[in-house]
């Protein structure tokens, strides 16, 4: 009878034990910045992951498991992104890691996540050395200012049929390198550089630089500036009455940048990795969730937050368990179907393959007029 009673126990454990095992979540880390300047891209990031959590957990999880989001506010700050990885890893036993956001806290996050050994993808972070660090874990999905030049170059020299080209760029290392890239990248291609200039922050007359532009006589001008200087210089473009196509960056074809320019938008261009306007059915099911869930269109920060969620969960799958290294190892097999291509990663973690979108601001909308794959780097 004791001898029974013994059996019976174990089994009652065996199946406590089990019965746990599939209640168990699979839990990844977030980190984001949820307050200070730029909380609303963060937010829109997490909204994004949330999104792809729910249509996974909503069709049976991954592993027979649910997954469960572990969310830190990062503040875009080094030591608080430091501090919540640590936390996340050591405390809450994430098995992987998205984040954190700006350079330099995903620059001070990666040598946590490679002293745990725990996998690490960056959606948003753009610096290009970020992967050429050596590190083992970490991914970047996020398009580099490289990446893009590339890619947007082609676009520019095949759609638009630019011979000639002038560049205008704020003056700082973001501005110069810009333009030195596209310079460079379209010079390969047979469009010709006409002139370069460049202005400092907070300038609020370019009469003069746009004399010059005129006098160039060039087929199309790129311009190297954010929201505020972009849609000074695009106004004072349009009043001086100059017909030359201009196109500018990602944060020209934003809601801000085109309320803060008014009608001045209309026919400007901008390169940006994803619209909610893409064409393709896979986009079009994205938007419509997406909307659904929070009551306005994906932009660039919310599509790299489901992208990067949804890149971190088929890696899992893949992996057929959920410990890091595994996860590690699968991310580097990456193929990933999204709403604007598809996703691979080259063997120091950056991501290619992913469309690049040439927009044209029409009644205030960007509307997508080419898209083309980046290649591999």
């Amino acid at each position: 009878m004791h001898k029974w009673s013994q059996v019976m126990s174990l089994a009652g454990l065996f199946a406590v034990s089990a019965l746990a095992s599939a209640q168990e979540t699979v839990k990844i880390g977030v980190i984001e910045p949820l307050t200070g300047s730029v909380a609303y891209n963060g937010l829109a990031s997490v909204n994004g992951a949330k999104l792809a959590v729910e249509q996974r957990n909503a069709a049976g999880g991954v592993l027979g498991r649910k997954v469960e989001l572990v969310i830190e506010d990062g503040q875009c700050r080094p030591a608080n992104s430091v501090n919540a990885a640590e936390k996340l890893v050591q405390r809450d036993k994430v098995v992987a890691l998205s984040g954190a956001f700006c350079s330099s806290a995903t620059a001070a996050v990666m040598p946590v996540a490679e002293k745990y050994k725990v996998p690490f993808l960056s959606g948003v972070s753009s610096k290009a050395d970020l992967t050429e660090k050596g590190m083992q874990y970490f991914f970047r999905s996020a398009e580099t200012d490289r990446l893009m030049s590339r890619t947007f170059s082609k676009i520019l020299a095949d759609k638009l049929q630019l011979k000639s080209v002038a560049y205008i760029g704020v003056n700082d290392d973001w501005g110069r390198g810009g333009v030195e890239d596209f310079s460079k990248d379209l010079e390969a291609l047979g469009v010709k550089t006409v002139m370069k200039e460049y202005f400092d922050h907070g300038a609020t007359d370019f009469y003069t630089l746009l004399t010059k532009l005129r006098a160039s006589k060039a087929d199309g001008v790129f311009v190297a500036a954010e929201t505020q200087d972009g849609s000074i210089l695009v106004k004072q473009f349009k009043e001086f009455g100059l017909k030359t196509k201009i196109f500018g960056v990602g944060s020209w074809a934003t809601a801000d940048f085109i309320g803060l320019t008014g009608d001045a938008s209309e026919g400007i261009y901008a390169a940006v990795p994803y619209a909610s306007s893409l064409p393709s059915e896979r986009n079009k099911a994205f938007v419509e969730l997406y909307s659904k869930a929070y009551k306005e269109k994906p932009g660039k920060y919310g599509a790299a937050g489901y992208n990067a969620m949804n890149i971190l969960l088929d890696a899992v799958a893949r992996a057929g368990k959920a410990e890091p290294e595994a996860i590690r190892d699968a991310l580097r097999k990456t193929d990933y179907a999204a709403p604007n291509g598809r996703y691979r990663f080259t063997d120091k973690g950056e991501g290619y393959g992913f469309d690049v979108v040439l927009v044209q601001i029409s009644n205030r909308e960007p509307n997508v007029v080419a898209q083309s794959a980046t290649e591999k780097p």
